[in-house]
């Protein structure tokens, strides 16, 4: 790396081994972590750490990569303080393994200075512990005291500098967004996105019997905040024999054989507002072990934790261990998929609606949701649109969305828009949605034709009234609003070039 702002050869290269750098710790244990970073813990009730960070939130507005930013020397100046930085600190450095599929598995190195020593620990909980003496496929260097906020991405090089924030999902997102982008050289697809698998009694199997259990996986879109935990954690309400299973919460990487790669083998980093142990009883129970690490959550001097609170931020966190986690399965690894759920928030939509290939890659193109503190805590609430509900995409999006579309018909897989929000003013409930996704699952669901929407919705579910969330009934004008929101997508889908004209032509 010159100090020209031209790349001359790898930073990954330029950088010193860190088991023999004299200014490096190599591989602390969690517990030397905790102890680098005692003077910010408030130690909760369960004895868990918790702390509180500077910067709360992604910064997603400074962060660029090479491929789809055209890097100058400020750039590259950048890459080159991060590495400097590496070099001349007391830093520490840990190895992690993410993934296990045997094409989407990787040796991820990460570096901070020992004093935020605490983000390695929140970091190092989610992935395994890499092979020994392996070496990295994927670095990461943060530096949270920089001068500048500043995320600069060389996807090519497998290299991510972190300058100016101390938000642990930076780091945890550094490594994901390079997974998802090589899962597509690969000719799969990266989705932001949890897995699930579902086993089910067959219609004709007796009460018990395990042998007549199928399977069922599933693919859940959504960005952060909009009930993708929630969902993909959910027991369905289903008894033994018959369970549901959560693989992955995050990021996995759709594959043209039709697996599901997962990405975390350890831990999951999930929302804690508003966590209740009787609507997510299984978050919760793993939020309140002693291995959980707490970020930007509301702890009281004498550890009493107040999940309910945005003290700090809306956007509070914990990293989980999946072994406290008993709706966590001990694969992370979908053998197939069969269905694919879109999480939107839009009250202009259904509950669920079915989709055609097309209709799914545009609605993978449109990714429209509500904005979460994830991304931007001031403007929470707001209507937003994200291409595959994935703000870490490398590369062309229309191109994303065309493989979208064709992984998804060669796999007959089926599509569907799930809608977690409300209908109008009329709220869709965490039961009605558990209703829906059990009733598909068995194949249970007569589907009808919406005149208002166009799409193919649930005319008839065990157990709910779908006439409580028709669309013409419950929204105000909603031909005319329907007709907008449809003139609308068309031309944000116009601003893909890339993007096939099929698509296009199928937005809803």
């Amino acid at each position: 790396m010159s100090q020209h702002g031209t790349a001359i050869e790898s930073p990954i290269a330029a950088l010193a081994d860190p088991r023999v750098a004299d200014n490096v710790e190599y591989d602390p244990s969690f517990a030397s972590l905790r102890e680098h970073s005692a003077d910010l813990e408030t130690t909760t009730e369960y004895g868990s750490p918790s702390y509180v960070s500077d910067h709360r939130s992604r910064n997603a507005d400074r962060t660029a990569n090479a491929l789809d930013h055209d890097f100058d020397a400020a750039d590259y100046g950048h890459v080159q303080t991060a590495v400097d930085a590496a070099g001349d600190r007391e830093m520490v450095c840990l190895d992690r393994q993410l993934g296990r599929h045997p094409d989407n598995t990787y040796v991820c190195r990460y570096y901070v200075p020992t004093e935020y020593s605490r983000i390695a620990l929140a970091w190092a909980k989610l992935f395994e512990p890499a092979p020994a003496d392996a070496e990295p496929d994927f670095v990461t260097v943060q530096i949270p005291d920089a001068d500048e906020v500043a995320i600069r991405v060389l996807p090519e090089e497998g290299f991510t500098t972190v300058l100016g924030t101390d938000y642990t999902g930076e780091a945890k997102k550094s490594f994901l967004r390079l997974f998802m982008f090589d899962a597509k050289r690969q000719g799969g697809l990266g989705l932001h996105a949890g897995t699930k698998r579902v086993r089910l009694q067959s219609d004709d199997g007796e009460s018990g019997d395990d042998a007549d259990l199928e399977t069922v996986g599933q693919v859940f879109l959504g960005l952060s905040g909009t009930g993708k935990s929630t969902l993909t954690a959910h027991d369905l309400g289903l008894e033994a024999p018959e369970d549901a299973t959560m693989l992955q919460d995050d990021v996995c990487a759709l594959r043209e054989d039709g697996t599901v790669a997962g990405s975390e083998g350890e831990g999951l980093f999930i929302k804690t507002i508003g966590l209740d142990a009787d609507e997510q009883p299984d978050l919760y129970e793993a939020a309140t072990r002693e291995s959980a690490v707490l970020d930007n959550v509301d702890v009281a001097e004498d550890g009493t934790v107040d999940f309910d609170s945005d003290a700090y931020t809306a956007n509070g966190r914990a990293v989980v261990k999946r072994e406290h986690l008993p709706s966590a399965d001990e694969e992370i690894d979908l053998p197939s998929v069969d269905q694919v759920f879109f999480i939107t928030r839009n009250p202009a939509m259904p509950p669920l609606a079915k989709l055609s290939p097309e209709e799914a890659a545009a609605a993978f193109m449109l990714g429209e949701s509500v904005q979460t503190s994830a991304g931007d805590p001031d403007s929470a609430g707001e209507a937003i649109r994200v291409v595959g509900t994935n703000p870490f995409i490398v590369g062309s999006e229309g191109a994303e969305g065309n493989r979208f579309r064709d992984l998804v018909a060669d796999l007959d897989a089926d599509a569907y828009l799930l809608n977690t929000g409300t209908v109008g003013d009329r709220d869709i409930g965490v039961d009605d949605t558990v209703t829906l996704l059990r009733a598909v699952s068995r194949g249970r669901v007569e589907w009808a034709d919406d005149p208002t929407t166009g799409l193919t919705v649930p005319g008839s579910v065990p157990g709910l009234d779908t006439s409580r969330f028709d669309v013409g009934d419950a929204l105000d004008d909603a031909d005319e609003r329907i007709a907008d929101l449809r003139a609308e997508r068309r031309e944000y889908l116009a601003e893909f070039e890339d993007l096939d004209e099929a698509i296009r032509n199928a937005v809803y």
